[in-house]
C-alpha cells in the first residue's frame, strides 16, 4: 500500500503491540535516520501516522536502545522547520497527551501577551473530553492551577467565560 493510502488509518483501538514489529520499526526509523546520511523523512512519517499509541510507546523504547539517543533527540537531528514540529508534536501526544494540552495552555499565557487563539482552542476542545486531567498535569507541571493562571493572564468576560469552562481546581 502507497504510505498516501495508509494516512489517517491508525489503529488506535487495539492495545495489543506486537513487539516484533515495533523492533522492526525501530530498526527502520534508525536506518531512514540516524544511521544514514540525509533522511528518509517519508519513512518517519509513514511509522509516526500509521501505528497506534500504544505501539508507538513500544517503538520508542526499541528506537533508544537501538539509537543510544530517544527518538525526541534523533527527530530534533535529522529534521526542521514544520516538520520537526509535527513529528514532535505526535511524540510527545503518543507519550502523554494530557502533559501536551497542559504545555501548550501553559505557553499561551506565559510571558507578555496571551495567544487567544490558542488558550480558546485547547479549553474549548478539550473541556467536554479530558480538562480535568488536564489541570491535573497542569498544576504538577507549573506548580500552579490552571485557573490561577487564567485569573491572572485574562480579564472580564473572557476570564469568566474561561474559568467557567475550567471548572474548580482539582
Amino acid at each position: 500500500m502507497a504510505w498516501w493510502k495508509a494516512w489517517g488509518s491508525r489503529d488506535d483501538v487495539s492495545s495489543f503491540v506486537d513487539p516484533a514489529l515495533a523492533l522492526q520499526d525501530a530498526q527502520d526509523l534508525y536506518a531512514a535516520g540516524e544511521k544514514i546520511r540525509g533522511t528518509d523523512e517519508m519513512k518517519f512519517i509513514t511509522i509516526l501516522c500509521t501505528r497506534s499509541a500504544t505501539h508507538l510507546l513500544r517503538v520508542f523504547e526499541e528506537y533508544e536502545k537501538i539509537a543510544n539517543k530517544s527518538i525526541e533527540d534523533s527527530i530534533k537531528s535529522e529534521t526542521h522547520g514544520s516538520l520537526e514540529e509535527a513529528m514532535l508534536t505526535v511524540v510527545k501526544c503518543t507519550q502523554n497527551l494530557h502533559s501536551y494540552f497542559a504545555e501548550r495552555l501553559y505557553y499561551a499565557m506565559k510571558g507578555a501577551g496571551t495567544r487567544d487563539g490558542t488558550l480558546i482552542r485547547n479549553i474549548v476542545s478539550r473541556s467536554e473530553i479530558d480538562l480535568n486531567l488536564i489541570k491535573c498535569h497542569f498544576k504538577k507541571m507549573y506548580g500552579k492551577t490552571l485557573s490561577s493562571m487564567i485569573m491572572e493572564d485574562t480579564s472580564g468576560d473572557y476570564k469568566n467565560a474561561l474559568l467557567s469552562l475550567v471548572g474548580s481546581d482539582p
